[in-house]
């Protein structure tokens, strides 16, 4: 990481078009501190996980995804929520970047997960679920504030702009957090290095 600059990647966990995941996402990139480098990267390239495809023969597609990951200081994810649980597309891409384990580019990551639903929880349920994920990628989430967008046709514009102030502070809020941790995360390994 250079001095004073971070990269954060976003990846939003729907591969519908019309994702409210997908404003959410794009609403926190918006309010991303100036300093900081912000990219989109997409899941929905990435074919079903197998192993026999993870070696030599691992898909272009999977290949550019994991470097993508590695160069990143840090990670915003939208995570909506499916039958109580992640998304199909979300867990797939979360499979294939925790391998090799050794060299994965979740390990050790600064993380913070956010989400929509027009469900009554606000993906609350997937949330959790990514959490599991996270202990055994060793991944590092931020915890507070959660970010659990309910009834957002209501939140956001026809054109994708979000409109509710209140959820709109409590998104910068959690960009801020993740800012903030990836910051504390990478000082504290540059000060161990220089011992």
């Amino acid at each position: 990481m250079d001095e004073g600059k971070i990269r954060i990647g976003g990846i939003c966990g729907s591969l519908r078009a019309g994702s409210y995941n997908l404003m959410l996402l794009r609403a926190a990139a918006g309010l991303m501190p100036e300093d900081i480098t912000y990219e989109e990267i997409p899941i929905s390239d990435l074919p079903l996980y197998n192993p026999d495809l993870d070696g030599p023969a691992t898909p272009e597609a999977v290949q550019v995804f994991r470097e993508r990951l590695k160069g990143m200081d840090g990670l915003l994810f939208a995570v909506p929520e499916y039958n109580y649980s992640l998304t199909g597309a979300l867990k797939n891409a979360l499979d294939w970047a925790s391998r090799p384990v050794s060299d994965s580019g979740l390990h050790d990551k600064p993380v913070a997960i956010m989400g929509a639903s027009q469900g009554t929880f606000g993906t609350v349920r997937a949330q959790l679920h990514f959490r599991h994920v996270a202990v055994f990628t060793n991944m590092h989430l931020v915890n507070k504030p959660e970010v659990l967008v309910r009834d957002p046709q209501a939140k956001f514009s026809t054109d994708g702009r979000l409109t509710d102030e209140d959820t709109r502070q409590v998104v910068g809020q959690l960009v801020t957090e993740l800012v903030r941790w990836t910051r504390i995360l990478h000082g504290g390994r540059k000060a161990l290095s220089a011992r």
